[in-house]
């Protein structure tokens, strides 16, 4: 292992965490800046504690100024809520009744615009981390766990850290989901039937797509081959778990993304699955031919503004049409490939359906069946959701394909 301080580790890891900025007590102080949507560190950077006024650090962090939190902890989580509250009540220009209707598409991107700015004016409040990634201030909660399953070993981090509190309140809820677990029927009963979703890995809390995986009607192995199957982009192993429960064979899951990896390593594990999943890090598809090819993209095809959105987010559809175009050439002769795709896209103007089944005969595919489910989380049925008019038309179905022989 090479010296951390030789000028190579020193370039990866200033690249890998750059350095904030900020004077304290007169003199000038700096720590790792750490923001897992790639934010880069905030130019201007004020002290706060428990003195200060909501209305002031909101002005602040609208005007792009951060402000490191020197109080109390529980206040700085009570003076996030309050940012959050004044960031919701930001006025907005009632529409008269001769306005044109906003197009879907313009709502989408209109929608996604407020998200981000308001992302970015709740990440300006920042706490501090020692080495150890304890937090040095009063109240503080135990983190260490939470932010190593996140961040890796605290001793890479090459020092004190700061990042923003709101990320870290996402880290310690995906900790939480992720200790819990998401219970899956169609893995049997419990209480050996949940998946464990590791931080910035998509969870299947909303998973009405994976009873359509259960129940669909499985092709069939070559005479005298085992049915083997692969899972493309398979995140937390779900669906390489369920198809094992069915009675698939053998099972290849691939992914690139490194937690995704570990995390299906994790559950299939635990699962007692790791004989016959073979986990692969992978652009698409592994080597070889299987009788079912299984892929749940991302169902936007929208361009995601940081790395936890690529679960999302499918900017030009990439990865869809990427199994699309590969899938013939990894299926045996009587195999199929299971498309997984939510129609929230055709609803918000971003893809027509006549577009998708474009795509399917351009590369030679033909549609077996289609298999349709309604979404049950609650903004499927919330009519002040954003979005809601295309979410209360949300369909997600699974798309058996073959190839035109």
């Amino acid at each position: 292992m090479p010296n951390s301080s030789s000028p190579a580790s020193t370039d990866t890891l200033q690249a890998a965490y750059p350095l904030i900025h900020w004077t304290e007590g007169g003199e000038t102080h700096s720590a790792r800046w750490r923001s897992e949507r790639g934010a880069p560190p905030p130019k201007r950077v004020v002290l706060a504690d428990d003195t200060t006024n909501a209305d002031t650090a909101y002005r602040q962090a609208c005007e792009g100024t951060a402000l490191l939190w020197r109080g109390d902890f529980h206040n700085a989580r009570q003076l996030l809520q309050a940012l959050g509250r004044r960031a919701d009540q930001t006025p907005k220009r009632k529409r008269k009744q001769s306005d044109e209707p906003i197009p879907p598409v313009e709502a989408f991107h209109k929608h996604r615009l407020g998200q981000s700015q308001r992302a970015r004016m709740l990440g300006m409040l920042l706490v501090p981390f020692n080495a150890d990634y304890s937090i040095p201030l009063r109240r503080a909660p135990d983190v260490k766990e939470a932010c190593t399953h996140a961040w890796g070993p605290a001793d890479e981090a090459g020092g004190a850290s700061v990042a923003s509190l709101r990320e870290l309140s996402g880290i310690t809820s995906a900790h939480e989901w992720r200790r819990v677990g998401v219970e899956i029927p169609a893995l049997g009963d419990g209480p050996d039937n949940r998946i464990h979703a590791h931080y910035s890995v998509f969870s299947p809390v909303r998973g009405e797509y994976i009873p359509l995986v259960a129940t669909a009607h499985l092709p069939k192995a070559p005479a005298g081959q085992p049915l083997v199957a692969f899972d493309i982009g398979t995140g937390t192993g779900v669906l390489a778990a369920v198809l094992i429960k069915r009675g698939v064979d053998q099972v290849i899951a691939t992914d690139l993304d490194p937690r995704a990896l570990a995390c299906a390593t994790d559950n299939l594990t635990r699962l007692g699955l790791t004989d016959r999943v073979q986990v692969v890090q992978a652009d698409m598809f592994p080597p070889g031919l299987a009788s079912l090819v299984v892929c749940n993209p991302p169902w936007l095809p929208a361009r995601p503004s940081s790395p936890l959105e690529r679960a999302v987010y499918d900017e030009d559809s990439r990865m869809l049409m990427g199994f699309l175009k590969g899938l013939s050439s990894h299926l045996t002769p009587k195999g199929e490939g299971w498309l997984i795709l939510s129609n929230l896209a055709e609803h918000l103007g971003l893809r027509t359906q006549a577009e998708l089944l474009a795509a399917f005969e351009v590369n030679g595919l033909r549609l077996v069946s289609r298999i349709d489910t309604k979404p049950q989380h609650a903004k499927a049925t919330d009519a002040n959701a954003p979005l809601a008019d295309a979410r209360s038309r949300e369909v997600t179905s699974l798309y058996r394909l073959a190839p035109v022989r």
